[in-house]
C-alpha cells in the first residue's frame, strides 16, 4: 500500500492527497508535524534527506520526495496525464510540464511562501519582511494564470490535467497568503 508521508496544512501535500482522492487508490497517511522539526528526525531523513513533505513511499519501500514528482508518478496512466505517442500528445504533456514548472518557479515561492509566513511565523519574525516582495510576485503569478485562463476553463489541452492541481493547491489559499484572488 502507498504511504504519504504529510503534514495537514502544507498545499504540497494537498496536490498528492487530491491525486490519490481521484484515483481511488488504497493509501495511508502519515502526518509529521513540521514546525516541532518532524521532518528532521534520522528516521525522515531516510526518506528524503531534504527534510521536507510531502515524501510518497511506494508499496517496494521507495520513496518518492516532491509534490509535483508524486503528481507526476501517480497520474501516470490516468486521464489527469495525457499519453501518448503523436506529436499533439507530446505537446500537451510539454503544457503540462510547463505549468508544473511554473509552479514551482513562479508561484510557489511567492504564493505558498507568504502563506506560511502568515499562518506559522511569529507576528515579530524577521521574515516578515519578505511579505511585500513575495506576495508582490505572488500577484504578478496569479495575474498571469489569470492572463492564460481567460476563455478557457483548464490550463493544458482544455481538459483537467495534474498542472490544474497542482496549480490550484495554494492558489485557492491566496487570501491566507495576504494575496486577494478578486483582482
Amino acid at each position: 500500500m502507498l504511504t504519504l508521508y504529510d503534514y495537514g496544512d502544507s498545499g504540497n501535500g494537498y496536490k498528492a492527497r487530491l491525486m490519490l482522492a481521484l484515483l481511488d487508490r488504497p493509501w495511508r497517511l502519515v502526518e509529521h508535524d513540521i514546525m516541532t522539526g518532524a521532518t528532521h528526525t534520522p528516521e525522515f531523513l531516510v526518506k528524503n534527506p531534504d527534510g521536507r513533505i510531502p515524501v510518497l513511499e511506494r508499496e517496494d519501500g521507495s520513496c518518492l520526495p516532491e509534490s509535483n514528482a508524486i503528481l507526476w508518478y501517480l497520474a501516470e496512466g490516468s486521464p489527469w496525464l495525457p499519453a501518448g505517442e503523436g506529436e499533439a500528445d507530446r505537446r500537451l504533456r510539454a503544457d503540462v510540464l510547463r505549468w508544473m514548472c511554473f509552479e514551482q518557479c513562479s508561484h510557489e515561492p511567492y504564493v505558498a511562501t507568504s502563506r506560511f509566513i502568515l499562518r506559522h511565523l511569529p507576528a515579530d519574525s524577521p521574515r516578515r519582511a519578505e511579505l511585500p516582495v513575495r506576495q508582490e510576485k505572488g500577484r504578478a503569478a496569479l495575474a498571469m494564470l489569470d492572463r492564460h485562463l481567460q476563455g478557457a476553463d483548464w490550463l493544458a489541452g482544455g481538459r483537467y490535467t495534474i498542472a490544474d492541481i497542482a496549480l490550484y493547491a495554494y492558489t485557492h489559499r491566496a487570501e491566507e497568503a495576504g494575496i486577494p484572488l478578486a483582482p
